[in-house]
């Protein structure tokens, strides 16, 4: 029997595939997983080179103000001492104090919950009284397990923690011989693209990568300030560690507020009770819209300008492909690709 023909619709369907194109599809997306296989086997070299980065254009700021007043070299001079001596008293003080706090409150928490009167058992009292019955002994066992198994893992980490020492010195020397020999590095990289791109590239980088991580250390900070004095108003306890807890999730662009503030909100739930932490929720949403609204727009004027989809895609790739450092750096390295590559589709309003 002879084959139907086929439809003409299917026909015109494969006439239209170019071959070109879809081996230049093929080579775009092998290329792209090269890169990323390329970038995981040196994930340790690239972290330690971006936090280093990240480190001497922090420190270029305070370096550029005292070369108003005195040389170079002095500026130099005054900014690593100056720098060191921060760094160590930050590390020890904060440090310390920080994991202080967080024994304590992991275990005040752990405490908290054991107990027969916790939020959860007073929640499913209401209830019952008003003919609701509603037994929260399961919702109660996963988070009494979530918070055992994050102090385990708090503890845990702390000897690997103090065994990358190391990686924490190079981090700092390299940052130094940046900050020494910022612009001869970057005129370096920018020899490796071609003539006719390096000023689009240096202006993307500038505005997009730099401005975006000065941005949002700025914003994170202020967030941390605010949410601080809240809880100090409110006579929470450790406010200091749940005002840093804010902040370090307020970096994650998008979410990270959301995220910090729900986190917060949550302990506080369980050290104070419903009312305070209602009252925390409401100030802290006040602060949130007051960031997003006013604050944000003013410091990102001039930086990244993404669609919302496509911040969210970044977070995702970014994490997927490096982790922590991932979710700092794909925001920034988004901006700058959708800039070279003038995609006003990708940009938000």
């Amino acid at each position: 029997m002879e084959k139907p023909p086929e439809p003409a619709d299917r026909r015109l369907h494969w006439n239209r595939i170019d071959t070109h194109a879809l081996v230049r599809f093929l080579l775009f997306f092998a290329s792209g997983w090269a890169l990323v296989t390329l970038f995981q086997y040196f994930e340790y070299a690239i972290f330690v080179f971006a936090f280093s980065a990240i480190l001497a254009l922090l420190l270029n700021y305070p370096l550029r103000f005292l070369q108003r007043f005195v040389g170079r070299s002095v500026a130099l001079s005054l900014v690593i001492v100056l720098s060191l001596i921060a760094i160590v008293v930050a590390v020890v003080a904060i440090g310390l104090t920080l994991s202080n706090q967080l024994q304590q409150l992991a275990m005040q928490l752990l405490q908290t919950l054991n107990t027969t009167n916790n939020p959860l058992d007073q929640l499913q009292n209401a209830l019952a009284a008003r003919n609701i019955p509603l037994n929260f002994d399961a919702v109660e066992a996963q988070i009494r397990n979530a918070f055992v198994f994050g102090l385990n893992w708090v503890v845990s980490s702390l000897p690997v923690l103090l065994q990358n020492y190391v990686t924490f010195i190079i981090v700092l020397v390299i940052a130094f011989f940046m900050l020494i020999d910022g612009a001869k590095l970057w005129q370096l990289v920018l020899k490796l693209v071609p003539d006719r791109y390096r000023s689009r590239v240096a202006i993307a980088v500038q505005t997009n990568f730099v401005g975006f991580l000065r941005g949002q250390l700025l914003i994170s900070f202020c967030l941390s300030a605010a949410t601080f004095l809240v809880f100090v108003l409110f006579q929470i306890p450790f406010p200091f560690l749940l005002a840093v807890t804010v902040g370090i999730f307020d970096l994650i662009p998008g979410i990270g507020a959301t995220l910090g503030v729900s986190l917060v909100c949550m302990i506080i739930l369980v050290q104070s009770g419903w009312l305070t932490a209602l009252k925390v929720l409401a100030v802290c949403v006040i602060l949130q819209q007051l960031q997003d609204n006013l604050l944000s727009p003013r410091v990102m004027q001039s930086t990244v300008h993404l669609s919302p989809v496509v911040v969210f895609f970044a977070l995702l790739v970014g994490t997927r492909v490096s982790g922590l450092l991932g979710i700092f750096l794909a925001v920034p390295i988004a901006g700058v690709m959708v800039s070279l590559l003038n995609l006003e589709e990708a940009q938000g309003n």
